[in-house]
């Protein structure tokens, strides 16, 4: 697969070499907020389910630079001052290209409140820029070290990652935490139809704040993507290399086991008001211990639809297919869906007797801005649900899962999900609120009951009487508060003070979290702890 992405990279980037400049910008939730008027009004035709959006549209990479240049006036002020509040580090601004570097600082300081002190040190990068009108690319780095609050830790000394991330270099022996990724994008913009992308980074397919379909929750993994756009019609195929830490590796050379994923996505702006998307995915391992695999051609053809090749070959892979949807119902207000289809009997679905291979995910939600006509006030409510099993199969290596966590959502399956958010910004300052209740079902004894999508569903109890939340029913709340002050627009540099209180509570028991934060930070990431 290296070696295929790597020819195709060369071959796509030297062809068109001959041939309007594009911005590559790292996908953040809350950045994006602050350009909901941009992305969801009724007078754009934005293809917003597809993360992270290409800003070379004229109107979201306008809504981007007034958000770049948040009220900024530097006319007066020095060098010094320039840099640290309104400017990159470095700027080179060539006729034939462009270079921005940063340095991205996360330091926090915090108190899990009856447990201990935590405290975060990131010491991070990113460069940017663009070589001529076509070609742009990103790269960031990020070293760090942690005290996470308890449930945290549990998590990572659990599952040997740090939530998003990669592995912790020292596991569970320590109490510090300490980790190291990096990422990488390289995007040819060939013409108005075509844009190539190699990359080092994540996806993300929703209009939600989960996705059920493709989520930015697990950690970096290589992909090669085609964006194709005719008209009102915008066709993504992803191509991608993921690692499995659960399947015991078949010699250190080859490190941790590996499986491959394609994804095709089809999002089609109706007219401005409504948009439909259609996604399928399959997943196959790349070896096992009495052979190798590898990459298969027969998933390189990027128009054909997934289900059928995957019959073909024997079906031996983890195929699922879905559906996204976006309504403007007003100027705005838009509201919106997923729904993932892993498995399906049409006979035991109807016979509702909880059949366990009837395997499927929901999402609804609305979200706008400007709400009450208040500027600024965004907000976003979303349901999401997924029956047990889903996204779960034979053996982790042809899971939907990537380094030890979900691609899609991270509770896994076999929940239901209530969450909303809101934020409200004025000049620098905002404000941030959310809050998260869920119930699900944890593993009793041996038996999986099909929440964690890395056992295999071969564990389960029984076919039938299978339903949403089974085994040891448990409820959720996540509730999180955050004020902070822009410092500069430019890297999201901000100083910011939060408050998060996490209960999880079942008949074993309640595991009750209540955790106060406060820190610098220049976060152009997601990091995503209510779990």
């Amino acid at each position: 697969m290296k070696k295929i992405l790597l020819l195709l990279s060369i071959s796509f980037f030297g062809i068109f070499s001959a041939f309007s400049q594009s911005q590559t910008f790292p996908y953040s939730y809350q950045y994006y907020q602050r350009i909901n008027h941009i992305l969801y009004n009724t007078d754009t035709r934005i293809h917003t389910s597809i993360r992270p959006i290409q800003f070379n549209d004229s109107l979201s990479y306008r809504g981007l630079d007034s958000l770049s240049n948040l009220n900024i006036d530097s006319s007066k002020r020095s060098w010094i001052m320039r840099k640290i509040f309104s400017e990159h580090l470095v700027e080179i601004e060539k006729e034939d290209f462009n270079v921005y570097i940063d340095f991205l600082p996360d330091f926090q300081i915090g108190r899990d409140i009856n447990k201990g002190t935590t405290w975060l040190n990131t010491r991070g990068y990113q460069v940017q820029g663009n070589i001529g009108k076509k070609f742009s690319f990103y790269t960031s780095g990020y070293e760090n070290q942690s005290v996470f609050p308890q449930y945290l830790t549990q998590f990572i000394d659990s599952n040997k990652i740090i939530p998003g991330f990669v592995n912790d270099k020292f596991g569970s022996s320590r109490n510090t935490k300490d980790w190291a990724y990096a990422s990488a994008i390289l995007n040819y913009k060939a013409s108005k139809h075509f844009s190539f992308t190699l990359g080092q980074d994540k996806n993300f397919i929703g209009d939600g704040y989960r996705s059920m379909l493709m989520s930015d929750g697990a950690a970096n993994y290589p992909f090669f993507k085609i964006e194709t756009t005719l008209g009102n019609v915008k066709y993504l195929n992803i191509w991608a290399q993921f690692q499995d830490l659960k399947s015991p590796p078949l010699s250190y050379n080859n490190g941790f086991r590996k499986k491959w994923g394609v994804f095709h996505y089809l999002d089609w702006n109706v007219n401005k008001r409504l948009s439909l998307g259609f996604f399928d995915a399959v997943i196959w391992q790349g070896g096992d211990e009495t052979g190798r695999r590898g990459f298969d051609v027969t998933y390189l053809n990027p128009i054909i639809f997934l289900r059928t090749i995957e019959g073909s070959n024997g079906s031996p892979d983890n195929a699922l297919i879905g559906f996204n949807g976006k309504y403007k119902a007003a100027k705005n207000l838009t509201v919106y869906g997923q729904f993932l289809l892993d498995e399906f009997t049409a006979k035991e679905f109807f016979a509702g007797d909880g059949y366990w291979a009837n395997k499927f995910g929901i999402q609804a939600g609305i979200k706008g801005f400007n709400a009450f006509k208040v500027q600024n006030l965004n907000f976003l409510a979303e349901f999401n649900t997924a029956r047990p099993y889903t996204y779960s199969q034979r053996q982790s290596l042809l899971n939907f899962g990537h380094y030890n966590q979900p691609l899609a959502h991270p509770f896994g399956a076999n929940f239901r999900e209530f969450l909303s958010i809101w934020d409200y910004s004025f000049k620098k300052w905002q404000i941030y609120a959310q809050g998260n209740v869920a119930q699900y079902g944890l593993d009793e004894a041996n038996v999986s009951s099909g929440k964690d999508i890395f056992r295999s569903y071969d564990d389960r109890g029984s076919n039938y009487g299978n339903n949403t939340t089974q085994g040891i029913l448990t409820d959720f709340l996540y509730l999180d508060g955050r004020i902070s002050y822009m410092i500069n627009p430019k890297i999201n540099l901000r100083m910011e003070a939060g408050a998060v209180h996490r209960k999880e509570s079942n008949r074993l028991g309640i595991n009750s979290t209540n955790w106060l934060t406060f820190g610098l930070r220049s976060s152009l990431r997601n990091i995503y702890q209510d779990f």
